[in-house]
C-alpha cells in the first residue's frame, strides 16, 4: 500500500470521526478536508476547490434558491392550506394519504421543507381531532425520503451520485429514469408504515403547546432590591415543592450552589436558574419582582429608565419558539454567545434541550445554563416585538414552531409565476431539453428577473453548510481516484468476493452503503461509495447502472437511525421518538428495501 493511499485513509477516517462526534459544524469539517488534501499533496489546489464549481453543487444550490422562492412567495402556504383539508378523511386513511402527499411533493421540493410543513400541520390536526401525532411524523419523514428518491432533483444525493458517476465516465441519468424503482420502494414503505404505525409511541391528544409549542425551559432570573423573596428561605417561597417550577441552581457572588436546599435564605442580586413552563415562570417573575436574565439589553428604541417606566413604554412583546434544525449556524454556540449577537432583533430567553437520555435534570444541574451548547433538536425561546416576527423566517435551518396569524399580502400573480417557474424547471429537465443544471439555473434567473426573489434573500436563507459540505467532500473523492485508493479498495473487495455472483456483490454494496449513510451524512456516503461501486462493476464486468442506482438508493434509505438523513434528525429532535423506534421500525423497513432493491436492480445485470 502506497503512502498516498494511507494518507487518504487517514483523512477519510478523521472525516468520519468528526461527522460522528459533531465536534465541528459540517461546513467547518468540509473546509478542513480541503485544506488537509492540499497540505498533504493528495490533490492540486485547483482540484481541491473544484467542488464549488461541480455541477452537483451548483444544481443543489439552485434548487435551494427555487425552494426559497416558493416559500417566500406564498406557494408553500397554499400547499399547507390544501393539505389541512385531508383531515376530513377517516383516521385509518390519514397515514397513507399523508405519506403519498409528502412523497409527491418531496420528489420536486426539499424534503426537509416538506417535513417542517407537516410537523406544524400534524400538531394542529392532532390537537383538534385527538389522535396521536407520533403515529404520523415518522411515516411522513420516511415517505419524504422515498419520494425524493423517485426523481433526479428529488434529493441532493441523487444529484451527487449522478455527477460523480458522470465524471468517472458513466452515462448521465435521466430525470425520471429510475422513477419506476422509486415508486415500488414508496409503495412498500407506505404499506409497511401504515401497519407499523401501531408500534410507534402513542401520545394521547398531542397539543402543539405540549409537544411543538412551549414546554419546560431553563431560565436565569435575578432578585431585585424590591423583591419579596429577599430574606425568605426557599421553603417559604413558591419554589418549595412546586410541581410547575424547579430550581436548578443558585448563583451568589460568583459561587454556584447546585440544587440548593430549602433552608437557604435568598439575598438581593441572587441569580436563580429555574426550569418550568413559560406561563408559570412569567407569573412567578411578575409577582416577586425578578429580572429575567441580568445581561439583557434594552429593546431597540426603549430608553434606559426605571424598570417600571421601561415596562410601561415597551412595545407589546411576543414569545416565539424556534426549533434548531441540522445545519443551523446556531449549532455549537452557547446561549451566552447567541444573546450577544441577537437574532433579528429577538432576544434569546431560554433553551430547551432535546429529549434524550443524556439531557437529564441532574446533568443540567452540573452545567451553567449560559454555557450549554445548542444542538440539533433543541428549542430556543426568544422574545421579540410582534412586527419583527417575519424576520425570524430568514434564519437558516431554524423552524418557527409557534402559530401566528400573519396577513397574507403576497400578490396572486407572484404565487402563480413562482409556481410556473418551478413547473418549467421540471418540464425542461424531464423532457431532456435542458440538463437539470441548465434548467435549475434558468429557474433561478427567472426568479430574479421577475423580482420573485432577491439576492439578499439568497444570501441570508440558503443553507451554505450543505454547499460547503459538497464542495469539501467532492475533492476527497478526487483524491481517492487520483491516488488509486478506490482501485486498491476494489482490488481487495475483488479478492474477498471472488466467486460470488454479481447479484451478491450488488446486494453487499447496497447494504454497506446504507450502513455508512446511517452513521455519516448521506451526501458524504454517496461521494465515497460511487467510485468504489463503479470500480467493482468494472472489475466484475457488469453494467454500471445497477451499481450506481444501488449507491443512490442505499445512501437515501438510512431509516434505521435519526443521524443519516436531515428529516429523521428533525422529527427525532421533537422528542416524540427514541432511538429504538428508528432502529426497530426503520431497521425493518431498511432490510425490506435492501432485499427488494437487490432483486429489482439485479434484473439490469
Amino acid at each position: 500500500m502506497d503512502l498516498e493511499i494511507i494518507l487518504v485513509f487517514a483523512v477519510l477516517a478523521v472525516t468520519i470521526l468528526l461527522f460522528l462526534t459533531e465536534w465541528f459544524p459540517i461546513d467547518k469539517i468540509a473546509f478542513l478536508i480541503i485544506v488537509s488534501l492540499i497540505i498533504l499533496g493528495l490533490v492540486e489546489p485547483e482540484d481541491a476547490i473544484s467542488g464549488f464549481a461541480d455541477p452537483a453543487t451548483v444544481t443543489v444550490l439552485c434548487l435551494m434558491i427555487i425552494a426559497i422562492g416558493l416559500e417566500d412567495n406564498g406557494v408553500i402556504d397554499w400547499l399547507t392550506q390544501a393539505i389541512k383539508r385531508v383531515s376530513i378523511l377517516p383516521l385509518i386513511l390519514i397515514t397513507p394519504v399523508f405519506m403519498l402527499i409528502s412523497a409527491s411533493i418531496s420528489a420536486f421540493i426539499s424534503t426537509t421543507a416538506v417535513v417542517i410543513i407537516f410537523i406544524r400541520i400534524v400538531s394542529q390536526l392532532a390537537s383538534k381531532y385527538g389522535f396521536s401525532a407520533s403515529k404520523l411524523l415518522m411515516p411522513i419523514s420516511f415517505a419524504g425520503i422515498l419520494g425524493g428518491s423517485c426523481t433526479l432533483m428529488g434529493t441532493s444525493t441523487n444529484l451527487i451520485v449522478n455527477s460523480v458517476a458522470q465524471n468517472l465516465g458513466a452515462e448521465r441519468l435521466g430525470f425520471f429514469e429510475f422513477t419506476v424503482y422509486g415508486l415500488i420502494f414508496l409503495a412498500i414503505g407506505v404499506v409497511f408504515m401504515t401497519i407499523a404505525s401501531r408500534w410507534l409511541p402513542k401520545d394521547v391528544q398531542l397539543d402543539p403547546a405540549d409537544t411543538f409549542g412551549i414546554q419546560e425551559y431553563l431560565f436565569t432570573v435575578t432578585l431585585t432590591e424590591k423583591s419579596d423573596l429577599i430574606g425568605k428561605k426557599l421553603s417559604d417561597t413558591l419554589l418549595n415543592d412546586n410541581p410547575e417550577i424547579s430550581i436548578i441552581k443558585l448563583i451568589r457572588d460568583m459561587n454556584v450552589i447546585n440544587a440548593p436546599g430549602k433552608y437557604i435564605s435568598l439575598k438581593e442580586g441572587d441569580e436563580l436558574v429555574l426550569m418550568g413552563q413559560v406561563e408559570d415562570l412569567a407569573k412567578f417573575i411578575h409577582e416577586d419582582d425578578l429580572i429575567l436574565h441580568k445581561e439583557r439589553k434594552p429593546l431597540d428604541g426603549v430608553e434606559e429608565q426605571t424598570k417600571k417606566e421601561k415596562v410601561k413604554q415597551a412595545p407589546i412583546l411576543k414569545y416565539v419558539e424556534l426549533l434548531i434544525l441540522p445545519g443551523s449556524n446556531l449549532i455549537g454556540k452557547t446561549l451566552r454567545k447567541v444573546r450577544k449577537s441577537r437574532i433579528y432583533n429577538a432576544f434569546p430567553l431560554a433553551l430547551q434541550k432535546r429529549k434524550n437520555i443524556r439531557n437529564t435534570k441532574a446533568r443540567l444541574i452540573r452545567k451553567d445554563i449560559n454555557d450549554i451548547r445548542i444542538k440539533p433538536g433543541d428549542r430556543l425561546l426568544v422574545e421579540m416585538q410582534g412586527e419583527s416576527f417575519r424576520d425570524l423566517e430568514r434564519i437558516e435551518n431554524v423552524a418557527v414552531l409557534n402559530e401566528h396569524e400573519i396577513e397574507d399580502s403576497i400578490p396572486r400573480f407572484r404565487k402563480l409565476s413562482t409556481l410556473m417557474i418551478l413547473l418549467a424547471v421540471i418540464g425542461l429537465a424531464s423532457s431532456g431539453v435542458l440538463s437539470i443544471l441548465a434548467s435549475s439555473l434558468t429557474g433561478v434567473g427567472l426568479l430574479l428577473l421577475t423580482n420573485n426573489i432577491s439576492l439578499e434573500q439568497i444570501y441570508h436563507k440558503v443553507n451554505w453548510q450543505i454547499v460547503f459540505l459538497l464542495a469539501g467532500m467532492i475533492p476527497l473523492g478526487i483524491a481517492m481516484s487520483n491516488t488509486g485508493t478506490d482501485a486498491w479498495i476494489t482490488e481487495q473487495l475483488m479478492k474477498l468476493l471472488s466467486g460470488q455472483s454479481s447479484m451478491m456483490v450488488l446486494g453487499l454494496i447496497f447494504i454497506f452503503t446504507m450502513l455508512l449513510s446511517g452513521t455519516i451524512s448521506n451526501n458524504a456516503t454517496a461521494i465515497i461509495m460511487t467510485p468504489i461501486a463503479i470500480s467493482l462493476a468494472t472489475g466484475f464486468d457488469a453494467p454500471l447502472k445497477p451499481f450506481i442506482l444501488a449507491v443512490m438508493f442505499a445512501a437515501n434509505f438510512s431509516f434505521f437511525t435519526p443521524v443519516g438523513y436531515q428529516t429523521n434528525a428533525l422529527i427525532y429532535g421533537t422528542g416524540v421518538y427514541k432511538f429504538r423506534h428508528f432502529l426497530f421500525v426503520g431497521g425493518i423497513l431498511s432490510i425490506m428495501l435492501a432485499i427488494t432493491a437487490t432483486l429489482l436492480l439485479s434484473t439490469l445485470l
